[in-house]
């Protein structure tokens, strides 16, 4: 346990994160800075911490019980937190401890007062900061309390609300450790906190001050209402002066004492304009010198200001990077595929090389940038129409950003390319055929993949990937692809436009749309019925379903009777369907084909709320509901004046819509069939990796990008650090809420409904499939817990195809992510399900069990009892 055991902080740079912890890194590094004034002070370093630790008696079995127990058995946490505080405080320091901190005072002035404050390992992370979770002691004053509150911070890495933090993001109390600043205190006149990006909208170009007379403490703990004052461009332009009737201010000999404020002071402002400019432009040096926006704390005295602390702001949504200033306007990928997770750097990576446009990455999510589009007028319209169509929310946002006058509109000289495909305009009726010929072309390309990709490995095989991936843009850009895509869209908007227009009828293509041919989502829902037939007519098959713990049951069902019969129907379920999985746009998640048990519970539910031969007749169902809802249409228009004509073109569009909307699901379909050939031959080059001991985990690779996968497998090396990098970024990634409109100053937009028609209490959406229904709602994050009975409304954050098998035997779909044309979405309609998407907080705002109604055609969600 040798190392130093006192360090001045001049001498700690942002390398010293494991001796100092992350406070005192961040201190030495600031002290660093040109034109930043740190108090002067020494850190009592991790060294002297272990060193406590290892002589607190039976710390290390506790430690342990803690680093096991279960985060929600908040009693037990919340009795080894204490008992650990109560050996740690209790031990005395060791001799040699005392005597480094003892002469540390001696060298910078016994008798001042200091500011004693705990400094962790895990804390003022750029990932997490981890503030506020261990203690900080103010005017301490004289050797003796110092080392005592010295203790006391040592002691304060297990207080209750330090301990759960650690717990939620997932850092084993074992691996940290405390270090401790003991720093000069400053006595000021004023204090607060200054954050160079504003943490409600993110904007970077704007920065707020909070400001309050006397010590910091006060504001941070919420003792006082602060002045806020928000600065941008080198200029004030809002302020709020509060009424600050108390302060905390240092007292004489040590502590410190809550006083009142006179009332003539009370409304008097803290800083001056000049002053909150001065101290902003402050934050941007620093703010540059640690490359993220900071949240800093603050003094002044007479002196001017001084910094005691800054650690990054970890709330705010992350800017894509770009080598230019120009402002700039990204849309969520995400929000389109409906996956809204954050997404490991392989997966980010292979879908930018295969993507049609140029993506953008932050926060682990995907953005494409929009704002050639719109700075021209006429391809702003188009596109501001066709987003508006999907996903009014992401409009709307777009129309903050545009009402805002974020950036001057080009000339129509400098147009983005023209508008984007489908701009409202009317379709000429397609060849149905177009759709058999694009899927044997997918087909023969998947197969050629298939063939070729066998062969390759090492060096090789990315090579033969990186013409793949071309085969791919190919593929999924070819222009009959798009028109077939857009054909059925069109159709989708021309018949509910015309309709409600001549009829009044809202949303008529949904059941127009019914059991439509070759859609392949729909189907893969369908066809899990016909694998819970096979099913249910073998008990002893059905009680081993019931007990299938891990993925291997494959092999061993073959020894139950009637086993052989149900592995075919899985094996041939799984040949055509085995690609997919939840969030499957990241080709790191694991697919069906490799974890087969997330099937069972599905199947299971299906043989108890459903008879034989269900499939068929749902699918027969719905197609005799289209043809009578086809009849009913062209006769009421038939009625009106100018009858045949209309009921000729839309007789047309119903013909359009039936041959295409099907198809809508295909491209997904194909593309996810390329990506699962693309993860195992990736895998087996992992596999390869682990057994040259190049990789401990296969799945270490998903942390790294392709080109980095790439010179892996040519050298022979991997970065273990960069993985652990890639790791924690991950995990904090995780803990974003993307938005649907991202600019490159940082402003998150999601969106808000302007609309009148929706009652009081209810929650507002978008319709996506007609009709009504009430229910229980069945609150679902994780596909895999889904415990769901006929009649129950889903609520969930998003849908992927991978979850169309549980939309057959529910009522009704509400989830927080989608659009009208969205794969849930499209399903929903399929299924004939009233559905509401684009529902904000509904998994929070909804209870699990309440009972709800579901107005899939006006678009909004009644909470009933």
């Amino acid at each position: 346990m040798s190392g130093r055991l006192v360090v001045d902080l001049q001498d700690v740079d942002a390398a010293g994160l494991a001796e100092v912890g992350g406070k005192g890194a961040h201190l030495g590094e600031l002290s660093r800075i040109d034109g930043v004034r740190v108090p002067s002070g020494f850190c009592v370093t991790t060294h002297a911490f272990r060193r406590i630790m290892a002589e607190a008696p039976g710390s290390g079995e506790l430690l342990d019980r803690l680093s096991r127990v279960d985060e929600g058995d908040q009693e037990e946490v919340r009795s080894l937190a204490a008992r650990l505080r109560q050996v740690v405080e209790a031990t005395p320091l060791p001799d040699e401890v005392a005597a480094a901190v003892t002469g540390a005072l001696a060298r910078h002035g016994e008798r001042s007062a200091y500011a004693v404050r705990s400094s962790a390992t895990a804390e003022d992370l750029p990932t997490a900061s981890f503030a506020g979770q261990q203690d900080t002691y103010l005017n301490v004053v004289g050797t003796e309390e110092i080392l005592r509150h010295v203790s006391r911070c040592w002691a304060s890495l297990f207080t209750e609300r330090a301990v759960t933090y650690r717990g939620r993001q997932g850092v084993d109390h074992r691996t940290v450790h405390m270090g401790v600043v003991v720093q000069r205190m400053v006595v000021p006149r004023a204090s607060g906190i200054l954050f160079t990006a504003d943490p409600v909208t993110g904007d970077r170009r704007t920065a707020t001050v909070d400001a309050g007379f006397g010590l910091g403490e006060a504001l941070v703990s919420g003792l006082v209402d602060p002045d806020v004052l928000t600065v941008r461009h080198g200029e004030v332009v809002a302020r709020t002066i509060a009424a600050k009737r108390r302060a905390l201010h240092a007292v004489q000999g040590g502590g410190t004492r809550e006083t009142p404020i006179e009332e003539r002071r009370q409304l008097e402002p803290v800083l001056t304009d000049d002053q909150a400019v001065e101290l902003v432009t402050l934050g941007r040096r620093i703010e540059a010198h640690f490359g993220s926006p900071q949240d800093i704390e603050w003094c002044l005295d007479d002196d001017g200001f001084h910094i005691v602390q800054s650690r990054p702001v970890t709330t705010l949504f992350p800017v894509p990077e770009r080598d230019d200033d120009v402002f700039r306007v990204y849309l969520s990928v995400g929000h389109q595929q409906m996956m809204t997770d954050a997404m490991k750097p392989l997966g980010l990576s292979m879908w930018r090389l295969t993507a049609l446009a140029p993506m953008y990455e932050a926060g682990g999510r995907l953005f494409v940038d929009a704002t050639a589009r719109l700075a021209v007028p006429g391809s702003r319209a188009a596109l501001l129409d066709v987003v508006g169509r999907g996903d009014p929310l992401t409009r709307d946002a777009l129309e903050t950003v545009l009402e805002n006058g974020e950036f001057e509109p080009a000339s129509a000289e400098t147009d983005g390319g023209g508008p984007p495909a489908g701009d409202g305009a009317e379709p000429d009726e397609a060849d149905p055929s177009i759709v058999t010929e694009l899927i044997e072309r997918s087909r023969r390309s998947l197969a050629e993949l298939e063939r070729e990709i066998g062969t390759k490995s090492g060096p090789a095989l990315f090579a033969f990937l990186r013409e793949a991936f071309e085969e791919h843009k190919r593929v999924v850009g070819d222009p009959l692809n798009i028109r077939a895509i857009m054909a059925g869209m069109e159709a989708t908007w021309w018949l509910n436009d015309r309709l409600e227009e001549w009829l009044g009828e809202k949303n008529a293509a949904d059941t127009l749309t019914l059991s439509a041919p070759d859609n392949v989502t729909s189907e893969m829902g369908l066809e899990l019925l016909d694998v819970a037939d096979v099913v249910r007519t073998h008990p002893e098959v059905v009680a081993f379903l019931e007990g299938v713990e891990d993925d291997g049951f494959l092999d061993e069902l073959p020894k139950v009777p009637g086993g052989a019969e149900a592995r075919d129907a899985f094996e041939a379920y799984l040949d055509r369907y085995g690609m997919r999985c939840v969030g499957e746009i990241d080709i790191t998640r694991p697919r069906w084909r490799e974890r087969p048990s997330a099937l069972v519970p599905v199947v299971l539910d299906h043989v108890r709320a459903f008879g034989p031969g269900a499939a068929a007749r749902r699918f027969e169902d719905g197609r005799r509901r289209a043809l009578a809802k086809e009849r009913e249409v062209l006769e009421r228009l038939r009625g009106l004046p100018d009858g045949e004509r209309r009921a000729d073109a839309a007789r047309r569009m119903i013909r359009q819509v039936r041959a295409f909307a099907g198809y809508r699901e295909y491209p997904k379909y194909a593309i996810v069939s390329r990506s699962f050939v693309y993860r195992q031959a990736l895998l087996r080059e992992a596999d390869e990796l682990v057994r040259a001991g190049v990789l401990a985990d296969r799945e270490d690779v998903h942390y790294l990008t392709f080109d980095e996968f790439e010179e892996a497998v040519r050298a022979r090396r991997v970065d273990e650090r960069l993985v652990r990098r890639r790791k924690d970024a991950f995990r904090s990634y995780q803990a974003l809420t993307p938005p649907r409109v991202l600019t490159s100053d940082g402003v998150a937009l999601s969106g808000a409904y302007r609309r009148d028609d929706v009652p009081e209490g209810a929650l507002a959406g978008l319709a996506v499939s007609a009709g009504t229904v009430e229910g229980r709602a069945r609150v679902v994050l994780d596909i895999a817990e889904a415990d769901l009975e006929a009649g129950d409304i889903l609520v969930t954050r998003f849908t992927d195809p991978s979850w169309s098998p549980l939309f057959v035997g529910i009522a009704g779909l509400v989830t927080e992510v989608g659009g009208l044309m969205t794969h849930g979405a499209v399903i929903a309609r399929e299924y004939g399900l009233p559905a509401v998407v684009g529902v904000e907080r509904a998994t929070r705002l909804i209870r699990d069990g309440q009972r709800i109604r579901v107005h899939g055609t006006a678009g909004y969600i009644e909470l009933l009892s």
